[in-house]
């Protein structure tokens, strides 16, 4: 961290050294949530495949809310650092741990009453849903501990350090891949040792490494100026804070609930043609998110960038990290999009030997590929806008994109073109094409005129 100066280095070289570790470490949190899914398949079931891959809208709303908090923590604790206000940084992150406790205990409690009602509107298979409640239920008991882990990660993103991240997240996955299979069939090398957990034991092995990487980015945390500056009158509520907090973090939560809600469409319409078209599709995307870490590195990157710039007053520097990064993200989704294509049915035979789950996951990879070289138009803006802490406009973006267009596009093709799997990923990817040009637009008038004042 010493050697990063996010006021004065290169930007390039901040790209490089932000995004790079970030990258790394997403990989291994989406090899993760791989991992999960091939031992559910291979280890259980197709019906257990499906039965995760139809919790991605739940499980994401937990992970938007902490991402929306996160956002908030790294744009206020950045801004806070740029002006040398470490006190002010100290205190909005001891804020954003009190209220990633209270929003965890409120995950707990609702999803386990209305979690089940939910999973049910998607798919009414009652042997799915039940191993879809019983996966979401340690999920949402263990939710406290996912906010905390992801609040610590972006104290340290503010600061630079994206390392300490990557390395709780390669951690993590290596003792998920010794941990998921010992639950799951509750045996060590062939001798059991207790009843198999089946399904359940894939959400304690995760509950259990996010704790681990809980402490050790505390201790790193320990280690920073964030920490010198503590004080105990920091963990009593702030409401000066917490409402600081929350005008970033609620917009940037709702705006990523779109992308649940957006997801939870998706699959209403894919539900329509079976189970092995939601394991398909639903498997397929777990491959396809691991293909944007590079994308979700430089965004890190950028919002850490434009946060201190911002308090430092050198809007010159906001506007060069802008343009730079749509520049190398369109370059690097480009290449991805590339081998999207050519490996789309190679990795859906990771996951199930299905030929119809396999036909179902790997067409949604080749014609959502030609739309990947477009998604910088919209990662690269919305992390400007969260670093100038206009999150609001991040909120209004997501409602258009996952929500009203996905609802009017498919609506369109099913009753006026023709009802299909394909044409309606066809018609999807033209439109994403059609909006993130408009919204690169939109987003660099915008910020040259927030700047300019």
């Amino acid at each position: 961290m010493k050697n990063i100066n996010l006021i004065d280095d290169d930007i390039y070289n901040l790209f490089w050294k932000i995004a790079l570790p970030s990258s790394i470490g997403t990989v291994f949190q989406n090899l993760y949530s791989l991992v999960d899914a091939i031992f559910a398949g291979r280890m259980i079931s197709e019906i257990a495949l499906a039965a995760i891959g139809q919790t991605f809208p739940i499980y994401f709303i937990i992970i938007a809310l902490g991402i929306g908090l996160s956002i908030a923590t790294t744009s206020i604790v950045a801004n806070s650092i740029g002006e040398k206000k470490i006190s002010k940084a100290s205190q909005i992150f001891c804020q954003s741990l009190g209220i990633a406790i209270f929003v965890g205990i409120i995950i707990s409690i609702f999803g386990i009453l209305i979690g089940p009602s939910i999973l049910e509107s998607i798919n009414e298979d009652q042997k799915t849903l039940k191993l879809s409640s019983d996966y979401m239920n340690i999920i949402y008991l263990g939710s406290i501990i996912i906010l905390l882990l992801m609040v610590s990660n972006s104290c340290l993103s503010a600061l630079g350090d994206t390392k300490s991240y990557r390395n709780v997240l390669i951690f993590s996955f290596f003792l998920n891949i010794v941990l998921n299979p010992i639950l799951i069939s509750g045996a060590i090398l062939g001798y059991e040792i207790f009843k198999p957990l089946g399904i359940t034991g894939i959400a304690i092995a995760t509950i259990l490494s996010q704790f681990i990487g809980l402490l050790y980015l505390l201790y790193k945390i320990s280690k920073t100026q964030i920490f010198k500056s503590f004080s105990n009158k920091y963990l009593l509520p702030k409401f000066k804070s917490i409402a600081e907090i929350s005008i970033q973090g609620i917009p940037a939560s709702i705006g990523l609930m779109m992308i649940a809600l957006g997801a939870y469409i998706l699959l209403y319409f894919v539900s329509f043609y079976g189970n092995d078209a939601i394991a398909g599709f639903a498997s397929a995307g777990r491959y396809e998110q691991l293909l944007f870490l590079p994308l979700l590195g430089l965004s890190t990157a950028v919002t850490s960038i434009v946060g201190q710039n911002l308090g430092a007053r050198k809007p010159e520097r906001i506007l060069e990290t802008y343009t730079k990064a749509i520049r190398t993200g369109i370059i690097i989704l480009t290449i991805v999009a590339v081998f999207l294509f050519f490996s789309a049915e190679l990795s859906m035979r990771l996951f199930t030997d299905d030929e119809d789950v396999i036909f179902y996951g790997s067409m949604y990879l080749k014609i959502w590929a030609f739309g990947f070289p477009a998604f910088p138009l919209f990662f690269i803006p919305n992390a400007t806008f969260q670093g100038l802490k206009k999150a609001i406009i991040v909120m209004y973006m997501a409602i258009l994109r996952f929500v009203l267009i996905p609802i009017i596009i498919v609506t369109i093709i099913n009753n006026f073109i023709k009802e299909d799997y394909v044409y309606m990923f066809i018609g999807l990817t033209t439109v994403h094409w059609i909006i993130g040009i408009f919204y690169y637009r939109y987003s660099l008038n915008k910020i040259k005129n927030l700047i300019k004042n």
